[in-house]
């Protein structure tokens, strides 16, 4: 009992830990309608900063919690503005190439910065201890990230659904020409949303960094998890993101302590059942 305790904790931080680097990516493409490859990158680019600053002169885990999202959140203006604002008229090909294109891109920026060794990153001194629960020690930080995730999950369902905010950027997805007209400015509302989004996919780089570690291809390893996720809980759902993220982050974490030779395998194996039983995701929305 005690054991099934420990990797219910572990999976439930591991699901909501991976619900905060893909929400941002649920976000982009339930609202904007593009599927952001590069954003496996941006979490990427997050942690490094992290593992920079808290080996900097003022090394702070609190001060990369800050930075990083407003670093990440520069440079996905930069990409929707100058690069991806071009191809919204050429359709979803166009924003997959450029954006998987750029995610290569920063790749190898990050290993002519930072090297190619793997790094670590420790959490804050207030959090590195552990608490006593159902006879069981669990890492403070790893609770902490329950808390963390499950109040992001609200804050953006809060959001998307219930304010004039959420409302409008929906609006504008379902028809442009038609917000634009009435005086809302689609093209700063959409630039908006993804550098949110980005902002996202940073502050999940910082949080992840003390657990999963800083190095080389983590950016395609967890945008490839990403995907499964968005595949399981439905194109552009927060609500689908959330469960899906749960669901992965428990179905891999138990998989890997009974039967650790085909953990991987179960994780797609669950993907492939969800779309014979629904096609559209748990909760999936028809983006056209």
């Amino acid at each position: 009992m005690e054991v099934i305790a420990a990797q219910l904790v572990n999976g439930l931080s591991y699901g909501l830990l991976l619900f905060i680097i893909t929400s941002g990516l649920s976000l982009i493409f339930g609202i904007m309608g593009v599927l952001n490859l590069a954003h496996g990158s941006m979490y990427m680019i997050g942690a490094y900063i992290a593992f920079t600053v808290t080996n900097s002169f003022i090394p702070s885990f609190w001060l990369a919690l800050i930075i990083a999202p407003i670093v990440v959140g520069l440079i996905s203006l930069i990409i929707e503005v100058v690069l991806l604002r071009t191809t919204y008229q050429l359709g979803h090909l166009s924003q997959v190439l450029m954006t998987f294109g750029l995610a290569y891109i920063f790749h190898d920026l990050a290993r002519w910065i930072w090297g190619s060794n793997p790094l670590s990153v420790k959490p804050p001194e207030v959090l590195s201890g552990s608490i006593e629960l159902f006879d069981q020690t669990f890492g403070l930080y790893r609770l902490a990230v329950i808390v963390i995730g499950i109040i992001i999950v609200i804050v953006l369902w809060f959001m998307q659904e219930k304010t004039r905010w959420g409302a409008i950027i929906r609006a504008g997805l379902i028809d442009k020409e038609m917000i634009t007209g009435l005086g809302v400015n689609i093209k700063l509302v959409f630039t908006l949303v993804f550098v949110f989004g980005g902002m996202l996919a940073g502050f999940g780089g910082v949080v992840s960094a003390p657990i999963l570690g800083v190095y080389p291809d983590m950016e395609f390893q967890i945008l490839i998890l990403a995907l499964v996720i968005l595949v399981i809980g439905g194109l552009g759902s927060i609500e689908g993101t959330f469960v899906a993220s749960v669901l992965v982050g428990l179905v891999e974490t138990f998989s890997r302590y009974l039967i650790p030779e085909v953990s991987v395998f179960i994780v797609y194996a669950l993907m492939a059942f969800v779309l014979i039983l629904k096609p559209d995701g748990l909760f999936g929305k028809k983006v056209s």
